[in-house]
C-alpha cells in the first residue's frame, strides 16, 4: 500500500494505485518499496492496489486506525468514501490477478493405440452448475507423447471462491494440421485424457507446479489405466505486479445536487477482451467540490460520480483512455474533457462533449511484491473457527433451530458458513490443522464457557480438516447446552496467543478467524479491546450474523460502515482487519456474502506484511 494523502490547505491528493496489464514492467527483482519517509505524506492515509490482490479504494478504507480525529464534516466524507467502496464491490471488484499457466505432458496414451500422438490440451473452468466454459487451447505439437506446449494459457485468478480447472487432451488428426487450432471441432479428434484440479491448488505450491494423472471422465478408451500425467506451472503474469500511480484532478464539473455543490469520485474500470468494464478502483468523495483533485494494454473508463447517500450515485461524466494514453495526459499536462453519452435512443453511439476536464497531474510506474509472491514463497494461511451456541439459536433437535441437523444431510447455515469459507482457505494450510471453538454453552456438569474445544479436548482445539470442523461441530451439540450470553472477547484473545505464538516462533503463517453468531455480542469494551490488540499479529477476523436477528448494533466491528474502534486506554488498531456482514445480506454480480468478505483477505495480509516490513523474496 503506498502513501497518498498529501497535506494542502487548498486541497489534498488521493493517489490511486493501478495493477494494470504492462509489457516493459519492470522485473520483480528491481521492485522497491515506495518511500515512506517523504515529510509530506501522512503515513495514516493510503490507498490500496487494484487489479492485483487487494482491492484499490479510498484512502479510508483499509486501515481502521487511520481516521482521523476532526470535525463532523470529515466524518461525513469518510462516511461517503465507506459508501462508495460497497458501491465499488456492488459493480464487481474483488481481489483477483492474472496468471499464465504453463502446460507439458508425459507419456501420453497406450503405445499399442497411440503411437504417434498429435497433442493439443484445451482448458476449461468448471461453473457451479457443472458447466464447462473454455478459456484456452495450446498449440498442436506433431509426434509427441511427451509434450511441452509453449503457449500459455491465462486464467484470472479470484482469492475468494474456488476454481475448479479441467484439462483435456486430443491426438489432432493429420487431415486437420491446416486448421488454426481455435477452429478445430473436438469431436472429430481422438480423446487422450482428462485431469481436474483447483486453480489455487497450483498456486499455492512453493514453486507452483502441480503434476495431474490424466484419466477418463464419460469417454470410452481402450485402456484407461495408461493415459500418462499432465504437468501444470502457474506464473504471476508480470504486468499484475506493475502499479501505475497517478494524480486525478478535474475542473469545472456541473452542479447535481440542489443545495450544494456535488460531491465527486472517481470510479475506474478496465475494458476486457469481451468489452466488459471491470471496475478496479476508486478515489475518496470530495465533499462539496467542483474542481476536485484527486492522487492515486486494454483502455480504462475513468467515470466520475456526484455521490449521493441513497447509493445512486449520478454519473457527471467520464473518458475512456488507456494507460499510455493517461500518461501522455501527464506529460503534456493537458486536460481531456469529460463527457456523456447522448440520452435519446436513436443516437446511443454519440456522446455529449462536456466543459468539465480532467487531468493526470502525476504518473509513476513501480513494482513490488504481491500476494502470491508471499504464499509461493511458503507463507500458510491457516483457517479458525468459532460457533455461536448460545440459547438464542434454538432446540438443536428442533428443525426450527439454527443448530438442527438435517438427516437428509442438507447443510444448517453454520455448516454452510464453515464449507464456503473453509472451502477456499484449505488449500492454502497443507497440513489442514485448523483451531476450532464453541462459545455460550455449557459443557456437561460445568460452568457456561465462552470459548471451548469444539472437539472436546481440555488442550487441543485443532482438528483435522473441514470434515474434523463438521464432525466436532456436531458432537459438541450433543453434548453442551445451549447458554449465553454472547461474548467475543476471551474468543479473540485466545486465537490473538496463537498469532502471537506463531510470529515469536518465526513461523511463516497468517490466520483467518471466522466467528459465526445468531446475535449482538453483549461485551463490546472487552471485544474492541481483544481487536485493537490483534490488529499487531498476523491475524485476519470475520464476523458473520446468521439467522433473523437485527445486527444493526454489530456494524461497529465493520470499518467500513461503523466509527473507528478504540480501546479503553485510547488505543486505535493498526490496521483494518476486522469484518462483519449478516448473511441475508445480498452482493451484486452473483457476489455472495461470505465471498464479499473473503475478498479482504488478501489486502489484510498485504498490509500486515508490508507494515512489518517482511520480505517475500531475499
Amino acid at each position: 500500500q503506498s502513501p497518498c494523502l498529501l497535506h494542502d490547505s487548498t486541497c489534498s491528493l488521493l493517489s490511486v494505485c493501478l495493477l494494470l496489464a504492462s509489457c516493459d514492467s519492470p522485473s520483480p527483482r528491481d521492485a522497491a518499496p515506495p518511500p515512506s519517509d517523504n515529510p509530506e505524506i501522512s503515513p495514516r492515509r493510503r490507498a490500496t492496489g487494484g487489479r492485483g490482490m487487494g482491492n484499490c479504494c479510498s484512502d479510508e478504507m483499509g486501515h481502521a486506525g487511520g481516521h482521523s480525529v476532526g470535525p463532523a464534516s470529515a466524518s461525513a466524507s469518510a462516511a461517503a468514501s465507506a459508501a462508495a467502496d460497497r458501491f465499488l464491490r456492488s459493480r464487481g471488484a474483488g481481489a483477483s490477478t492474472q496468471i499464465e499457466l504453463s502446460l507439458s505432458a508425459s507419456n501420453l496414451g497406450d503405445q499399442e493405440y497411440f503411437p504417434k500422438s498429435n497433442p493439443m490440451v484445451v482448458v476449461y473452468l468448471k461453473a457451479k452448475d457443472g458447466q464447462l466454459e473454455e478459456i484456452g487451447r495450446s498449440e498442436v505439437i506433431l509426434n509427441s507423447l511427451n509434450p511441452s506446449w509453449s503457449k500459455k494459457i491465462t486464467v484470472h485468478y479470484q482469492f475468494e471462491v474456488l476454481q475448479p480447472l479441467v484439462f483435456q487432451l486430443y491426438n489432432i488428426n493429420p487431415q486437420f494440421h491446416d486448421v488454426s487450432e481455435t477452429m478445430l471441432k473436438l469431436e472429430e479428434q481422438e480423446f487422450l485424457g482428462e485431469a481436474t484440479c483447483f486453480l489455487s491448488e497450483v498456486i499455492t505450491k512453493r514453486n507452483r507446479l502441480l503434476t495431474l494423472k490424466l484419466g477418463v471422465s464419460e469417454h470410452n478408451l481402450p485402456n484407461p489405466s495408461k493415459f500418462g500425467e499432465l504437468t501444470v506451472q502457474a506464473e504471476e503474469s508480470a504486468g499484475s505486479k506493475a502499479i501505475m500511480e497517478m494524480v486525478f484532478r478535474c475542473s469545472d464539473l456541473e452542479i447535481k445536487d440542489l443545495l450544494s455543490k456535488s460531491d465527486p469520485f472517481l470510479l475506474i474500470s478496465r475494458i476486457s477482451d469481451s468489452g466488459m468494464a471491470v471496475p478496479i478502483c476508486k478515489t475518496e468523495v470530495r465533499k462539496n467540490d467542483l474542481n476536485p483533485r484527486w492522487k492515486p494494454e486494454n483502455p480504462l473508463i475513468i467515470e466520475c460520480f456526484n455521490f449521493l447517500s441513497n447509493g445512486k450515485h449520478e454519473l457527471v461524466g467520464k473518458i475512456v483512455k488507456s494507460v499510455a494514453e493517461l500518461e501522455n495526459l501527464h506529460h503534456s499536462q493537458d486536460g481531456e474533457h469529460l463527457f456523456v453519452p447522448a440520452s435519446t435512443t436513436h443516437e446511443c453511439h454519440s456522446k455529449e462533449v462536456l466543459k468539465s476536464q480532467i487531468y493526470v497531474e502525476k504518473y509513476v510506474e513501480s513494482n513490488r511484491h504481491t500476494f502470491l509472491d508471499y504464499i509461493s514463497a511458503g507463507c500458510l494461511l491457516n483457517f479458525m473457527v468459532a460457533v455461536d451456541f448460545t440459547a438464542s439459536n434454538g432446540n438443536p433437535r428442533l428443525p426450527d433451530s439454527l443448530h438442527y441437523i438435517d438427516p437428509s444431510g442438507r447443510p444448517n447455515v453454520y455448516q454452510k458458513a464453515i464449507l464456503e469459507i473453509g472451502d477456499v482457505l484449505q488449500y492454502y494450510d497443507p497440513s489442514k490443522r485448523f483451531p476450532s471453538w464453541g462459545f455460550g454453552a455449557r459443557p456437561i456438569d460445568g460452568p457456561c464457557s465462552h470459548c471451548f474445544n469444539l472437539n472436546g479436548s481440555t488442550y487441543q482445539p485443532e482438528v483435522d480438516g473441514i470434515q474434523g470442523i463438521m464432525s466436532a461441530y456436531i458432537s459438541a451439540l450433543r453434548n453442551v447446552s445451549l447458554a449465553g450470553p454472547t461474548l467475543f472477547g476471551q474468543l479473540i484473545s485466545t486465537a490473538t496467543t496463537i498469532a502471537s505464538q506463531s510470529l515469536a516462533g518465526n513461523q511463516q503463517k497468517y490466520f483467518v478467524l471466522l466467528i459465526l453468531t445468531d446475535g449482538v455480542v453483549t461485551d463490546f469494551q472487552e471485544t474492541i479491546d481483544a481487536i485493537i490488540k490483534a490488529s499487531d499479529f498476523p491475524i485476519s477476523i470475520i464476523v458473520v450474523g446468521v439467522g433473523g436477528a437485527d445486527f444493526k448494533e454489530m456494524e461497529f466491528l465493520d470499518p467500513n460502515k461503523g466509527e473507528r474502534l478504540e480501546s479503553s486506554t485510547g488505543r486505535v488498531a493498526s490496521r483494518d482487519m476486522i469484518q462483519f456482514a449478516p448473511m441475508k445480506d445480498s452482493h451484486g454480480s452473483g457476489i455472495s456474502t461470505l465471498q464479499s468478505l473473503l475478498a479482504e483477505i488478501p489486502g489484510q495480509f498485504i498490509t500486515y506484511m508490508r507494515t512489518r516490513e517482511t520480505q517475500a523474496i531475499s
